[in-house]
């Protein structure tokens, strides 16, 4: 009696964000404690001192003493530093033909929908990725 195997990731769906599809890999970035201080500053956290940072593949965990005095820890996204701006912008300048362009597109459509993104960086994503597609489009040769 044979016994059928379940296919278990059948639908799922695989390398949607920038991490999984290895565009990104921010889990070898050295973060100092002053870069977090000010992304956690800047999402609203009232930080005094960092005590400790450990760079997981899709998150960090970051401890850190507030104004008063007390130690919090937390996971945050990648996302909130201003290194993963730089690193998308990057990315996109990066696209040398439409079809990578229209990859990487892909990719950020489903990381704006899933992810959360300060406004202003995505309006600045969105605006770099509208540019580098007029340069590809006006770069592109013409058929004839």
């Amino acid at each position: 009696m044979s016994r059928k195997l379940r296919r278990i990731n059948q639908y799922r769906r695989k390398n949607k964000n920038l991490i999984a599809a290895n565009k990104i890999k921010p889990q070898n970035w050295c973060i100092s404690h002053t870069e977090a201080q000010a992304a956690l500053n800047a999402q609203g956290y009232n930080v005094k001192q960092i005590k400790k940072i450990y760079c997981l593949k899709h998150q960090v965990c970051i401890s850190f003493w507030d104004i008063k005095g007390n130690i919090c820890s937390s996971f945050f996204s990648y996302r909130i530093f201003l290194r993963w701006q730089k690193e998308v912008e990057s990315l996109i300048s990066s696209c040398q033909i439409m079809k990578e362009w229209q990859r990487l597109n892909y990719l950020l459509k489903y990381e704006f929908v899933y992810y959360r993104y300060s406004q202003e960086m995505e309006e600045e994503l969105q605006a770099a990725l509208e540019n580098r597609m007029k340069v590809l489009t006006t770069t592109a040769p013409q058929a004839v």
